[in-house]
């Protein structure tokens, strides 16, 4: 299981230090974290949910829901409190939201911090965090974030 975790901090420390787009290079640029809760199961089907805050190192933030499907051979329950999350740099927080793609293979109690990372076009998302329950399996995942209004 440390294999894992060292794997998916290898290929997260990799896509934090891609460089961004053009766009998000110039100087009005910010850094966004977000921190997170979610709880869901797989069955075949991968399905979560959960709420996240997200701030800007400009001053913006937002509170989003999250969404997380996915299909393959999975099965499980799990739940993470108190998650983090890194974006690499974008011009604007309206850049952060819509649906992340990423893949996921593992097996094991979800006690251990637990890593991932996604991308949606150039904009790039890091997740960590520390939870309970149980998963097995692999499977292709969409993440998604939307702004509540």
């Amino acid at each position: 299981m440390w294999k894992r975790g060292l794997m998916l901090s290898a290929l997260l420390a990799a896509l934090l230090l891609l460089p961004a787009s053009a766009a998000s290079q110039t100087s009005s640029s910010t850094t966004c974290r977000m921190s997170y809760n979610l709880r869901g199961w797989s069955l075949g089907l991968k399905s979560a949910t959960g709420a996240a805050s997200i701030s800007c190192d400009n001053g913006q933030t937002a509170d989003v829901r999250i969404r997380v499907k996915g299909a393959g051979l999975s099965a499980g329950k799990y739940e993470i409190r108190d998650g983090s999350g890194k974006f690499s740099p974008v011009s604007d927080i309206r850049e952060l939201f819509g649906s992340y793609a990423a893949a996921d293979v593992g097996a094991g109690v979800v006690k251990e911090g637990e890593a991932l990372a996604m991308t949606k076009g150039d904009v790039h998302l890091a997740l960590a965090g520390k939870g309970a329950g149980f998963d097995l399996g692999a499977a292709v995942e969409k993440f998604t974030l939307t702004p509540l209004r």
